[in-house]
């Protein structure tokens, strides 16, 4: 999964809404899903948009299962495409449906999929779900919690991830240290140190990301937002200490935190081009990853992330939803082919094909991911760390709040005189104003 850079404003986003409500009267229309609605078999397919993110092997992976659906029955045809990031697509979305000309099936990241619904632009999925009798227990339980909103079905899961540590088990070896990787904080600060040559090499490259800081929490026994929604959790130890973690292994010269725009990427380009030892990333990448160690001559690891009190991850990736208002014809189309994407056989060649983690039980106890995960146990890693994993926060104005405490532990980065402490603090502060408002 990648994971959402940063999302809309939550009051970007209300603005935009405000104007759009005449484009969509039948935004709330009740749902009364049809049978196929086919009435002979020379009657034209349903045309239908799938908007999706990211590119390379995830690319590939969309277009080819869409080219396979469009394949697989005459009924309704999909057009694919690519929007860029998660961010791009989400601003994309907002303002197509402000005009009245959405793509009828889109990805939604996990912790946007609250904002969305509650905005009216995604449609409702119970009774879809209940038509067809789909076994919704076949979902992997830890990967349900950003499917709704409210107790009602809004989105399925489709690409998902979690963070997982990548390792360069050449350099590892070399280095004496044990090539299955760092099991805790302590191990992961004295993996960095003796990973790290000076001019040379980082022992990691990171940059200061919102999913990671949320694992790092989770590792520590916190969680991000309180039980009622009211306020920031994490104005103590466990929300402190990875900060300190981060400015102590930064000051010491063995992480190197990248302050730019592109600093994700370039944490990626010092992986892949023997900067650095170790690296944070989707487990969305894993395909990629493997393609590049073996180009550059490298042997590539992956393990979980470390453990400070306990494992910890949030999940990532995105859920497929449906655009509201949409024609009952258009809405059946739609639901067909959001189905056959989340259904076991595409899960697994989604996650055979790039690395994403299969959502579906059924899929994880197939023969074929069995066979996958003996031949390529680095697939299997993201797997086993589900049992760590958590949903992302899905406020409305979470995005904003991920953006606030990027900002604030920078700023600690590039600025010494800035303690972790005061830091999160600032983060905090600035968290409990949004959410009260």
């Amino acid at each position: 999964m990648k994971k959402i850079g940063s999302i809309l404003l939550a009051t970007t986003l209300a603005l935009t809404l405000t104007a759009c409500g005449s484009s969509n009267s039948s935004a709330n229309q009740e749902v009364t899903p049809s049978g196929s609605g086919s009435t002979g078999s020379a009657k034209k397919p349903i045309e239908i948009t799938y908007w999706y993110s990211w590119g390379d092997k995830i690319a590939e992976n969309n277009e080819n299962l869409v080219k396979m659906f469009n394949e697989s029955q005459d009924e309704v045809i999909v057009k694919a495409e690519y929007q860029g990031s998660y961010a791009d697509q989400h601003s994309k979305a907002q303002a197509a449906f402000a005009a009245g000309n959405a793509p009828e099936v889109w990805q939604n990241e996990i912790a946007s999929v609250g904002i969305f619904a509650e905005s009216g632009m995604t449609q409702e999925l119970t009774a879809f779900v209940e038509k067809d009798q789909m076994d919704m227990k076949d979902f992997i339980p830890g990967l349900m919690g950003n499917s709704y909103v409210n107790d009602k079905l809004y989105a399925l899961p489709y690409l998902r991830s979690t963070p997982i540590l990548y390792l360069n088990r050449t350099m590892i070896k070399e280095a004496g240290l044990d090539p299955a990787g760092p099991k805790n904080w302590q191990e992961f600060e004295e993996y960095a140190r003796k990973l790290t040559i000076k001019d040379q090499r980082y022992g990691i490259s990171m940059p200061i990301d919102i999913w990671y800081y949320e694992g790092f929490v989770r590792q520590s026994g916190g969680t991000m937002i309180s039980e009622d929604g009211k306020s920031a959790a994490f104005n103590n130890a466990t929300g402190i200490d990875p900060v300190k973690l981060w400015l102590k292994m930064k000051d010491e010269g063995i992480m190197n935190i990248g302050t730019t725009d592109d600093a994700g990427a370039q944490a990626k380009t010092d992986f892949h081009n023997q900067r650095s030892a170790m690296m944070f990333s989707s487990t969305a990448d894993l395909t990629n990853n493997m393609k590049v160690a073996e180009e550059q001559g490298f042997e590539l690891g992956t393990t979980f992330m470390p453990a400070n009190h306990t494992y910890g991850v949030p999940t990532g990736g995105a859920n497929l939803v449906m655009t509201s208002g949409l024609s009952p014809e258009k809405q059946e189309a739609a639901w067909k082919f959001i189905k056959w994407m989340t259904s076991k056989e595409q899960t697994i060649y989604a996650s055979s094909y790039t690395g994403y983690l299969p959502s579906r039980v059924s899929a994880v106890e197939s023969d074929e991911m069995k066979k996958l995960y003996e031949e390529k146990p680095l697939f299997k890693v993201a797997v086993d760390q589900l049992e760590y994993a958590g949903p992302r926060p899905m406020q409305k104005v979470y995005p904003e709040i991920a953006k606030i405490i990027k900002d604030e532990i920078l700023r600690a980065v590039v600025d010494s005189s800035i303690t972790a402490e005061a830091a999160v603090s600032e983060a905090a502060k600035k968290a409990d104003a949004l959410l009260n408002k």
